[in-house]
């Protein structure tokens, strides 16, 4: 297939073509799912599916890259075109997404001359390692090299951003000398200013918008006036953030009406087809004036939702995109199977200061750093110091933190201290001897704006009575692997504890966990992080795919942070709930 830009229009072997796209990440959906997510599209009228990459997924540490699983892009790729399906990939390096960092990885934080997305000579140097390893992978499935990839992104939404110019010309140069050869673009936001910041020289500038198409491409239009028009984000939902009120949701018609708008313009993307899960510690956070941590589930009130079922706004879309193909669309396949596997009592227990040791080896500290300076990028950290002499109601300051720490004498919890609370304090009563903890939360870096390098864990002066305590044994704890938690039949008394139990599997179906006697934490299922729940909503259970499941006997893995509120049990039910 040739695919090229002339003027106004899209040419597939010369035919002008109507891009009718969706968005889906391969690494927030499992790879058992790609088949059937691609033949809802095809079904929908769809012809092109469009998916950033995961820098911080594909090179968790510099130099070691993974491609496997659910980050087997090039797997992801054929599958799409073995259903007839065109790619679009938006390789970033920075790619938003409400992904952790903005899909950068943490360990760029702990170069001293860092600054991202910028010509700055030490990015520059990773990202380009990045993207030649990556490329490798996509390369041979561009277009012009016979395969169903036409257009890639440089950047995204870079002006909303920033406005270095050089960096966005050496990316696209980036591109080029690195062997992609089919049509670049970018997209940004529908202002002038956004257009004229976020856009290149060699480019096809694209917008991304949820609404009101005439008036979002006004700028665009006397900008552009020869260009073709797509919108390569048109939002059909939003993301939620813990405790930031309800599940978002948007209505079907009117969406629906303006995906016929744009079709008549031009083509577009909508994102989400399907949001997916962001499993793991991978959710980011938005962070203006106060600290918005999403939660793990992405349905984004998308196409389709979560777990892949066909939705009203599916059958609205449906409908009008018959108007613009033709030919009859296939038929709509079935949802997934889903299965209730009840409850589950979790019978074992570890409590966490049991079983810090075992979890990590300390490393010793003058004072606390942040979580970065110890090697370390996810998940939580624990500072531990044994207090010099007695305290009586003084106050323990943190000049800065990064996400929500939990102070504890011995294993008594004092109080907690979360990055939004008007003073970072909370008070403290010991004896000389006693040994003070703070666990801390990393809930995600931010995805987007200028906060997006703010460092986790306890990111600046810690004082104790208003002074500088020293002497601290600091424990990373990315919690990537539970085998060393000791298990008894005895439930601790501390707050923070792991919780475990096994449930029966008699045949393998999609699953939603239910923790309504648990506060915070995340869970485990036969190793593998499910991701956090967290009481305050808006969601109330966790997606478990089939895929994680296996016939006979499962694991299950709870850890409590906060302390349970009843018994310690969970249920496996068939349905979701996002409030």
């Amino acid at each position: 297939m040739k695919f090229e830009i002339c003027g106004k229009d899209f040419l597939c072997d010369g035919k002008k073509t109507k891009i009718i796209s969706g968005a889906v990440h391969y690494f927030r959906n499992m790879p058992d799912t790609w088949g059937d997510i691609f033949k809802k599209m095809k079904a929908m009228g769809l012809n092109c599916v469009e998916t950033y990459c995961a820098w911080n997924m594909h090179e968790k540490h510099p130099g070691e890259y993974d491609f496997t699983n659910n980050l087997d892009i090039a797997k992801f790729i054929k599958t799409a075109e073995r259903e007839g399906l065109m790619v679009i990939v938006r390789p970033g390096p920075y790619i938003c997404a409400e992904w952790e960092f903005g899909g950068l990885p943490w360990w760029i934080q702990t170069y001293d001359d860092m600054e991202i997305r910028c010509s700055n000579p030490t990015y520059i140097k990773h990202f380009e390692k990045y993207l030649s390893r990556l490329f490798d992978e996509i390369r041979p499935l561009l277009s012009t090299n016979g395969g169903p990839i036409i257009m890639m992104q440089c950047e995204n939404e870079y002006g909303y951003y920033g406005d270095d110019k050089t960096y966005l010309k050496y990316l696209y140069d980036c591109y080029r000398r690195l062997g992609i050869d089919v049509p670049l673009f970018t997209s940004d936001g529908t202002s002038r200013s956004d257009i004229l910041d976020g856009s290149i020289e060699g480019c096809l500038s694209t917008l991304n918008f949820g609404s009101r198409v005439e008036e979002n491409f006004r700028a665009h239009d006397e900008l552009y006036p020869n260009s073709p028009k797509m919108c390569m984000e048109m939002w059909d939902g939003w993301f939620d953030a813990w405790g930031c009120g309800k599940h978002h949701t948007t209505s079907a018609e009117d969406y629906a009406k303006v995906v016929d708008d744009m079709l008549k313009r031009g083509s577009l993307n909508m994102y989400m087809f399907i949001g997916g899960t962001n499993f793991g510690f991978t959710s980011g956070a938005n962070h203006y004036e106060k600290f918005a941590p999403d939660v793990t589930s992405y349905d984004y009130d998308a196409v389709l939702s979560e777990c892949g079922d066909v939705t009203p706004k599916y059958h609205a879309l449906r409908e009008v995109i018959s108007k613009y193909v033709d030919k009859e669309l296939p038929e709509i396949p079935k949802n997934r199977e889903k299965r209730s596997y009840g409850k589950v009592a979790l019978t074992e227990f570890g409590g966490f200061f049991d079983n810090l040791d075992r979890l990590s080896s300390p490393v010793f500290s003058n004072v606390p750093k942040c979580m970065e300076n110890y090697g370390h990028g996810y998940g939580y950290i624990a500072y531990r110091t044994t207090l010099n002499r007695d305290y009586e109601n003084k106050t323990l300051y943190f000049e800065s933190l990064g996400d929500r720490a939990q102070v504890y004498i011995n294993k008594d919890l004092c109080g907690i201290v979360y990055i939004n609370d008007y003073e970072l304090k909370v008070n403290i009563s010991a004896k000389a001897g006693d040994v003070l903890t703070i666990l801390c939360e990393n809930m995600g870096r931010a995805n987007f704006g200028p906060k997006m390098m703010r460092k986790k864990g306890i990111a600046g002066r810690c004082l104790l009575d208003g002074k500088i305590h020293f002497n601290w044994d600091v424990y990373p704890l990315p919690m990537d692997n539970l085998d060393k938690v000791v298990y008894g039949n005895d439930e601790p008394k501390e707050r923070s504890c792991f919780y475990r139990g096994s449930f029966t599997v008699d045949k393998c179906a999609d699953t939603f966990l239910y923790l309504d006697n648990f506060t915070k934490g995340f869970v485990t299922i036969n190793g593998f992080n499910i991701g956090r729940y967290w009481e305050i909503g808006p969601q109330r259970s966790l997606y478990v795919p089939a895929s994680l499941l296996k016939e006979g006997e499962n694991e299950i893995v709870v850890f409590e942070s906060d302390g349970k509120k009843g018994e310690g049990v969970v249920e496996f039910l068939d349905y979701p709930t996002l409030e």
